[in-house]
């Protein structure tokens, strides 16, 4: 009996989360193509014909890129909230009434083993939410397009074993991108945006207080990021406040291209 819990892909570019258990697998967002999707999850050594069902968090372009045709191609339901349907609903394409199922935050469900509980996340869109995943003793949970480390989220996280965080960017690159719009800037930087390396830090160290033994650093932005940046801030808040990292509570970044550290909890 074990628990599998990998991304295939994580950033501004596109997401998609494999979570895998003893009665069939889940995928959480498919923000790239269905074929990119399916080619991560082979080359992960994970096999698509396990996938049961695929759960969205918001309806933004880097999370259902490839949803419509996954679940046609697949044959499974698509979960998300009505405000998710409403936002979404042009750009997957036709899906059955069978496969459209609609769910509502603070609601836990039951999927192919696994408890399933979504939790409203402070960001821009129609009724998003994060997921936290129940199997056995374990606990996993997808946090990332968050504003801010809401006291919502704090509650619906306490205990994870394993969290995909969002550590999105640098606010010093931010501001100073030529390439962004001020709007573009305030939207990020805004209470419904992104959090960023600090923000993501402050959230890593309250996790590993409250249990969490491994974090997943992820959704980091392409322009004003890096993976290294992302890494040491976290790092230096989590030694800061005394966590061994590698010992106490291990920490990675999430690829933005393919599938990386796969988890297998037992």
């Amino acid at each position: 009996m074990s628990l599998t819990f990998c991304t295939l892909f994580s950033g501004s570019s596109g997401n998609a989360v494999f979570l895998g258990g003893d009665e069939g697998s889940l995928l959480i967002d498919c923000g790239m193509s269905c074929k990119q999707v399916m080619e991560a999850m082979r080359e992960a050594g994970l096999q698509p014909s396990t996938v049961s069902a695929l759960l969205i968090t918001h309806e933004h372009s880097d999370h259902v890129k490839g949803a419509g045709i996954l679940s046609r191609q697949l044959h499974i339901p698509i979960f998300a909230t009505q405000g998710t349907w409403m936002g979404m609903e042009k750009a997957i394409g036709p899906v059955s009434d069978r496969d459209r199922v609609v769910i509502t935050a603070g609601e836990s469900f039951f999927l192919s083993g696994f408890e399933v509980v979504p939790f409203s996340i402070p960001h821009d869109a129609n009724d998003p939410v994060g997921y936290r995943f129940y199997h056995k003793r374990h606990s996993v949970a997808v946090a990332t397009d968050l504003g801010h480390f809401s006291q919502t989220v704090a509650d619906a996280l306490y205990g994870t074993e394993v969290v995909l965080l969002e550590s999105n960017h640098d606010p010093d690159l931010l501001r100073r991108n030529p390439h962004y719009p001020a709007r573009l800037k305030s939207r990020i930087l805004g209470k419904k945006g992104h959090l960023s390396n600090e923000d993501g830090a402050g959230a890593a160290v309250w996790l590993a207080e409250s249990g969490a033994k491994h974090l997943l650093l992820g959704h980091l932005s392409n322009e004003n990021n890096t993976p290294d940046m992302a890494y040491r801030t976290t790092h230096a808040a989590l030694t800061a406040a005394g966590a061994r990292v590698g010992e106490d509570v291990s920490l990675h970044i999430a690829a933005r291209y393919r599938a990386s550290y796969l988890y297998q909890l037992v």
